[in-house]
């Protein structure tokens, strides 16, 4: 059976380890209070290095045309950007404008169709 004696009313929290004397428990309150306030420094400095995120579908509509590569257009650096895109692959984009469509990268097999799979939502085929 068990002999401890009933408690009578609100339990007792449990605050963490106890101090015997009134100085370490200060001082452990105050060594939390420091590592929480560098804590949360860290997180409110490093909050503008992370973009949030656009909700407005039309907003991020215009962005990703914005952002889209022409392939009649375009020069070599700009396409060595796109990934698995090389020196001899944008070379030879260029040789063999223009494009009516995009797709067109591999039919004429200029791209592998991984390599195509890669940048198709990046670049458009825009006629003059």
């Amino acid at each position: 059976m068990n002999n401890r004696p009933r408690q009578i009313g609100r339990a007792r929290r449990w605050r963490g380890t106890p101090c015997r004397n009134k100085e370490a428990a200060v001082r452990s309150r105050y060594v939390r209070w420091i590592l929480n306030a560098g804590l949360g420094s860290v997180f409110l400095f490093a909050l503008p290095l992370f973009p949030l995120a656009v909700t407005d579908s039309s907003l991020v509509q215009a962005a990703e045309k914005s952002d889209l590569l022409d392939s009649n257009r375009a020069t070599a650096d700009q396409l060595k950007l796109l990934p698995g895109i090389g020196e001899a692959q944008a070379e030879e984009i260029i040789k063999r404008r223009p494009y009516s469509r995009k797709d067109e990268l591999v039919q004429k097999k200029i791209l592998p169709r991984a390599t195509y799979e890669q940048i198709k939502y990046k670049i458009v085929a825009k006629q003059k």
